[in-house]
């Protein structure tokens, strides 16, 4: 028996709750072609066990009216006619033939094979044009119409914690937090013990984790000189700090979202921090902007780092954005707090061995 069959739309909505923001490669894996490409794997009974493979060709060959041809001898009958030569899709067809890369190279392999919700079929020539996926069984549960509410709440909560992977668990639960500390005003703890609320919404909120999770890890006695939020309203300003560092700190439209100072070296370090929620990040512009704001106050070139702090990687605003990073500065999310992106270039035409960044650190 062919397993129960929800519309594309709810398998549509119900993709956005199994793989939320965080999950890697999740445009992927939730948008409507996603969502067609796994109302037609449950069509045909393409399901890890059963010995039946998807094509992309079953995805782009189906249109409305076979879809709504939903008795297992009709869907069956759909499932083989598709495989053989001279089959002419309908009319009314979802996709055209062009559209088999996207399915199989960014819906399927970059999208719920690497999440793990869809398997490959083993030993197939990568030539084949016979069907070669199948979607999990513990996930095709998921898209049971009979599981609603609750119950349905609580069986995808332990397909994410069986099928995900911790490091995607983490930067989900970490985007939920996010989330969740965006709707309301935002308490944020200076290093000094002092705390400075700022409005909600989602810039707070990676501000938040700039000072309260990226300072301490990469700063070795970080302070705040400078935080402001949209309108040009200043949260936080250090006038005796700035002073004694000889940096005059007024609110200029150069200046960004925030500015850290690392006081454990002999020069202190100046970081000019960006918060990247819609749009705005440090461009080469931007950067050599700054450089000569702080250049007049006497600071060396490598006296000041630029970064860019963003949600997470594979959110929509960085991938507009890290085309226009400019090199020699660095790039942080909040959903990888560990990690720290750098856009090597401080000096061009005198680029570094690929050895100086591969050699693990000494213990």
């Amino acid at each position: 028996m062919l397993p129960p069959l929800a519309d594309p739309a709810e398998i549509h909505r119900r993709l956005q709750l199994i793989f939320p923001e965080g999950t890697p490669q999740r445009s992927y894996c939730t948008r409507e072609i996603a969502a067609r490409t796994i109302f037609v794997m449950l069509y045909i009974g393409a399901v890890e066990g059963t010995g039946v493979w998807l094509a992309s060709k079953h995805v782009y060959r189906m249109g409305d009216q076979q879809s709504n041809r939903r008795t297992d001898a009709e869907r069956q009958a759909y499932a083989e006619a598709v495989e053989k030569p001279g089959f002419v899709a309908p009319p009314d067809r979802w996709f055209q033939d062009n559209t088999r890369e996207p399915i199989r190279d960014e819906t399927l392999r970059d999208g719920l094979v690497r999440v793990g919700a869809v398997v490959v079929r083993p030993g197939l020539p990568t030539t084949s044009s016979k069907g070669r996926y199948a979607v999990k069984g513990s996930l095709a549960s998921l898209f049971d119409p009979s599981l609603v509410a609750e119950p349905l709440d609580a069986a995808i909560r332990n397909w994410q914690a069986r099928h995900l992977s911790p490091g995607a668990l983490a930067r989900i639960r970490l985007q939920e937090r996010s989330a969740t500390a965006a709707q309301s005003s935002v308490l944020v703890a200076l290093p000094n013990g002092e705390t400075r609320r700022m409005e909600a919404g989602p810039s707070s909120a990676i501000t938040k984790a700039v000072v309260e999770v990226f300072a301490p890890r990469f700063l070795q006695d970080p302070a705040v000189l400078w935080i402001s939020e949209s309108g040009s309203k200043v949260i936080q300003r250090d006038d005796e700090l700035a002073r004694a560092l000889g940096l005059k700190i007024a609110s200029d439209r150069l200046l960004p979202d925030a500015i850290l100072v690392d006081l454990a070296p002999a020069e202190p370090l100046i970081v000019f921090v960006e918060v990247v929620a819609t749009d705005g990040p440090i461009t080469e512009a931007r950067r050599g902007a700054i450089l000569e704001l702080v250049a007049s106050a006497g600071f060396a070139t490598r006296q000041v780092a630029f970064l860019t702090a963003f949600r997470d990687r594979d959110h929509s605003t960085f991938k507009r954005a890290v085309s226009n990073l400019a090199w020699g500065s660095f790039a942080w999310c909040l959903s990888e707090p560990d990690h720290l992106i750098a856009f090597d270039g401080m000096e061009p035409g005198q680029a570094r061995h690929l050895a100086d960044f591969s050699r693990p650190r000494e213990t």
